[in-house]
């Protein structure tokens, strides 16, 4: 059984810094690729960053945190993390990863309609 489970999640100010993580299980975790969405309250989900199988430089962000927001992989250890910093009061949402196949060798935005597993979230509540 597949599990990600997200934690780093809390309360922060605005200009702050928060480094989110997601350990998965029960899955060939180098074989997925990796992304992080948002959901704020009243909102769709919505993609915020993906990493390839291949980790580094091999990633995509949506506009709205490109240079704030990194994210990165540990394959030996089965992790993926969301480091972001310069965070603002829109950036208030529960953060949730995914693993999708599809997302596995290509640097581009995914829709959440494709991803193959999720955890069940961490609210980041920023304060301005």
């Amino acid at each position: 059984q597949v599990h990600l489970v997200e934690s780093g999640g809390g309360l922060v100010q605005a200009g702050g810094s928060l480094r989110l993580s997601c350990a998965a299980s029960g899955l060939t975790f180098s074989r997925y690729g990796m992304c992080w969405f948002r959901q704020a309250p009243g909102k769709e989900r919505e993609f915020v960053a993906s990493i390839t199988v291949w980790g580094g430089s091999s990633t995509y962000y949506a506009d709205s945190v490109k240079g704030r927001f990194t994210i990165s992989r540990d394959n030996a250890k089965n992790t993926v993390s969301l480091q972001m910093n310069n965070v603002k009061p829109e950036d208030t949402a529960v953060y949730y990863c995914a693993a999708a196949t599809r997302a596995a060798y290509g640097r581009s935005r995914y829709e959440a309609s494709g991803m193959d597993y999720w955890g069940k979230g961490t609210l980041v509540t920023v304060s301005s």
